[in-house]
């Protein structure tokens, strides 16, 4: 493939894409919380939504317009209210929201798409979400602040925005992804996690995007879990305008390969950044399972560890207590002999092996305590059954987890 490379910026780093945020006090009070999100030109469109059967009225909005609109130019995004459980009112919502920004922007209703997050239950202020529609088609711009703006806007419980934009040359021509997401609690996909928006120049058939959206998110967004909780908005939208240039990606090959790589670079990278920011996190905590029969076997060990409540817990607390992660892989459903397996706690400087041949092995509990204290763990699980690996990645259980919880709603 071609260089790759990160440049600066968001979802407003590819040709023809604006952005916004603005504050619309759809449910908080002095910060912003509703984006925009649009392209100049119509784009292609592909995205991954909830497997939860309860879907919000947002998720079955955009499904129906992913599969049937001839194309789309606009996201909009709130935070606070997650228009889920709001019956027929909240499908309203959507139409309205749709309408009044196509209105705003001179695009057809169906070329928008609508997404929320925050508290399931509550019935949307439909005319404030009105009003910041306005707002955002008023303030939308195409610079880096404007996209910064946009991933601001959507955080709920987040402690930090997240995006990240890359480059690569696709057929000769500069080709740009860019790509922002929110996500901190109810954080267990089973496509992505929570809301993530990815914008590209790329000339790529909806078919193709698909196909790469669809296939990736094996290996990033579903590779990840704060809590176990599985969404009822989970949403990720990719948007094509195809202003790069290049021959239009129409099937395999390496076009498609390389778009596929830039795309994982993103994908991966607001995964990674959603999981070290799970709510009341103090440690991004990462498993690396190689040497597995096969490659579902080892994202299903590598999830199970990353899931185990105790072994978050032991993370949070520092403690090398590996015993825990041996009961996780146990429980994963792979069959295995555990006398075959190794065990290592490993971060950015230093790796220890801590159990193997059956036993424990002669380490450091003072060296495990330093590796366990870092801002990033690394459990790396050796399966000696063959040559395949996955990687998934989580964070630590800590008190302040169940505070943010017990007091989301008020």
């Amino acid at each position: 493939m071609g260089i790759l490379k990160t440049v600066e910026g968001g979802v407003t780093a590819a040709k023809g894409f604006e952005a916004a945020g603005v504050e619309a006090a759809v449910k908080y009070q002095n910060r912003k919380d509703m984006a925009l999100v649009y392209s100049a030109t119509p784009c292609k469109v592909a995205g991954v939504f909830t497997s939860n059967v309860v879907k919000a009225a947002p998720v079955v909005w955009d499904q129906k317009i992913v599969a049937s609109a001839p194309y789309v130019q606009a996201v909009v995004v709130n935070s606070g209210i997650a228009n889920a459980g709001t019956g027929t009112q909240g499908m309203d919502c959507c139409r309205q929201e749709a309408a009044c920004a196509g209105e705003a922007l001179g695009i057809p209703p169906e070329a928008v798409l609508v997404a929320s997050t925050g508290v399931i239950g509550k019935q949307m202020p439909v005319e404030r979400l009105q009003e910041g529609i306005r707002k955002l088609a008023a303030a939308k711009s195409a610079s880096l602040d404007a996209g910064l703006d946009a991933a601001r806007a959507i955080m709920t419980t987040d402690t930090v925005h997240k995006q990240i934009a890359v480059q690569v040359e696709i057929g000769g021509r500069e080709v740009t992804l860019g790509g922002m997401c929110k996500g901190s609690g109810m954080i267990h996909p089973n496509m992505c996690t929570m809301l993530a928006f990815v914008t590209t120049d790329a000339n790529i058939s909806k078919e193709m995007l698909q196909k790469a959206l669809s296939a990736d998110v094996v290996d990033s967004f579903n590779m990840i879990s704060v809590d176990g909780d599985t969404s009822t908005n989970d949403t990720l939208l990719v948007l094509a305008n195809g202003l790069a240039g290049n021959e239009e990606i129409t099937g395999e090959g390496p076009d498609y390969h390389t778009f596929c790589e830039a795309l994982h670079q993103i994908t991966t990278y607001l995964a990674r950044k959603m999981a070290g920011d799970g709510e009341g996190a103090t440690a991004l905590f990462e498993t690396k399972v190689v040497g597995a029969a096969t490659r579902e076997e080892a994202r299903i060990l590598a999830k199970s560890v990353i899931c185990s409540s105790l072994t978050k817990a032991a993370i949070f607390g520092h403690d090398a207590n590996w015993g825990r992660i041996l009961c996780a892989l146990g429980y994963s459903g792979v069959i295995f002999d555990p006398e075959h397996v190794d065990l290592y706690f490993q971060d950015k400087e230093r790796r220890i092996h801590i159990y193997g041949n059956g036993v424990g092995q002669d380490y450091s509990e003072e060296e495990a305590t330093k590796i366990l204290s870092s801002p990033e763990v690394t459990v790396l699980v050796d399966m000696h059954m063959g040559t395949q690996e996955a990687t998934a990645w989580g964070c630590d259980l800590s008190y302040e987890y169940v505070r943010i919880n017990a007091d989301y709603r008020s």
